[in-house]
C-alpha cells in the first residue's frame, strides 16, 4: 500500500454524478436511561431522553456519497404516510434532491427503530415491507432511471430486499450498463446475488457471501473458494468481501487476490459502514481509480465510521488523516 499514491488519488476524486437506486430506510434512535425493570415482565424500563432521525439505506448512501463530494441523485419507495414525510424533510436538509422518491400507497416506509439504554443497544424494531415494488412502481423507477442515463457518471445499487430492487430492475440496471458503460456497484442482498450477473462490482459482507456461494466462509481456503466462486458465475469485473476484523478481500478477474488488512483501531458500532464502503468504491471507480486503490481507500473510510455510534458518513479530509495516522503509527 503506497500511502502517496493512495493520497494521489484521493485529491483527484473529482465530484462524479452519482445514481443510487435502492431501499430507503429511515433510522430512528430512542435513547434513555435504564434503573429498573418492568413488574410487568422481566424486561428492562427505558426512561425516554430524546429521539433522533438519520438517512439509513440507500438513502445513508446518497448522504455518503454527498459528504464525499459527489454530485448526488436518490431513487427509491417510501410509503404515502408522516414517515415518508420525515424522509423527505432529512434528504432535503441535506441538500439530496427526493426527484426520484416515489409515493407507494401499498408500503409503509421503512423505519428501523433502535432503543439504547445506556450506550447499549436494548432492542430494535423494524416496520416495513419486503413484498417486491408493483408494477406501477417499477414502470416510474425505470423511467426515472432512464432519464439520468445520459446524466451520470456511476450507479450503485443499494438492495436491502425491501422491494425495490427486483430481478426485473437489475436486467433494466444491465442494460443501462451495457449501452453506456456506466459503472455499476451493488452493495448485494443474498436473495437477489443470480441476479447480479455482469456488473462491475458487488461488495457483500463474509455471511452475505456465504449465503451466495451456498457454503459457509469459515477459514482463508472457504473464503478464496467463495470470492472466485461468485466473480466466476456472475462474470463481474470484481468482488470485495468485506470481512470486519479481518479486513477486506478482493478478488478481480484478472490478477491475483488482495488481502486487506483493517485499520480500525476502536470499533464503537458497524452501523452503515457497509453503505460507506460502496460508497467510497462507487466514487472511486466512477472517478476512474484502479480498484485496488479504491478498495484502500474503503477500508480507510470504513475504520473513521466505525469509531460513531449510530449511522455515520465520512468527509474526504478524515479519509486523509486515516492514511496519514495509519502510516505514521507504522513507521
Amino acid at each position: 500500500m503506497d500511502r502517496a499514491k493512495l493520497l494521489d488519488h484521493l485529491s483527484r476524486l473529482g465530484h462524479p454524478r452519482m445514481l443510487v437506486v435502492g431501499d430507503l430506510i429511515v433510522d430512528k434512535y430512542v435513547f434513555g436511561n435504564v434503573e429498573r425493570l418492568s413488574p410487568e415482565a422481566p424486561v428492562p424500563v427505558l426512561d425516554v431522553v430524546r429521539e433522533s432521525y438519520v438517512l439509513g439505506g440507500a438513502a445513508n448512501v446518497a448522504n455518503n456519497l454527498l459528504t464525499l463530494e459527489a454530485d448526488v441523485t436518490l431513487c427509491g419507495l417510501a410509503g404515502a404516510d408522516t414517515e415518508q414525510e420525515r424522509l423527505t424533510e432529512l434528504l432535503e436538509q441535506k441538500g439530496i434532491g427526493a426527484g426520484g422518491v416515489f409515493r407507494d400507497p401499498a408500503r409503509p416506509t421503512t423505519v428501523k427503530t433502535r432503543v439504547i439504554g445506556q450506550s447499549q443497544q436494548i432492542v430494535r424494531l423494524d416496520r416495513e415491507s419486503r413484498q417486491d415494488a408493483s408494477d406501477e412502481m417499477h414502470r416510474q423507477v425505470c423511467d426515472f432511471v432512464g432519464s439520468m442515463e445520459e446524466r451520470i457518471d456511476g450507479l450503485i445499487v443499494s438492495d436491502y430486499g425491501k422491494g425495490v430492487i427486483t430481478p426485473r430492475l437489475l436486467d433494466f440496471l444491465r442494460g443501462l450498463r451495457q449501452r453506456r458503460g456506466i459503472p455499476v456497484v451493488v452493495d448485494p442482498k443474498d436473495i437477489h446475488f443470480q441476479h447480479y450477473r455482469q456488473f462491475n462490482l458487488i461488495t457483500p459482507n463474509t455471511a452475505e457471501a456465504s449465503l451466495g456461494a451456498g457454503f459457509k466462509i469459515k477459514d482463508e481456503k472457504t473464503l478464496l473458494e467463495a470470492g472466485r466462486k461468485l466473480r466466476e458465475e456472475l462474470d463481474l469485473q470484481a468482488i470485495l468481501i468485506t470481512r470486519g476484523p479481518q479486513g477486506m478481500s478482493l478478488f478481480k478477474r484478472d490478477g491475483p487476490t488482495l488481502h486487506i488488512p483493517t485499520v480500525a483501531r476502536d470499533v464503537f458500532d458497524v452501523t452503515g459502514a457497509g453503505d460507506t464502503v460502496s460508497s467510497v468504491m462507487g466514487l472511486a471507480v466512477a472517478s476512474g481509480v484502479p480498484l485496488e486503490d479504491s478498495a484502500y481507500l474503503a477500508n480507510f473510510a470504513a475504520s473513521v465510521v466505525v469509531r460513531i455510534f449510530g449511522t455515520a458518513t465520512v468527509k474526504r479530509v478524515e479519509i486523509r488523516r486515516a492514511i496519514e495516522e495509519h502510516h505514521e503509527a507504522a513507521a
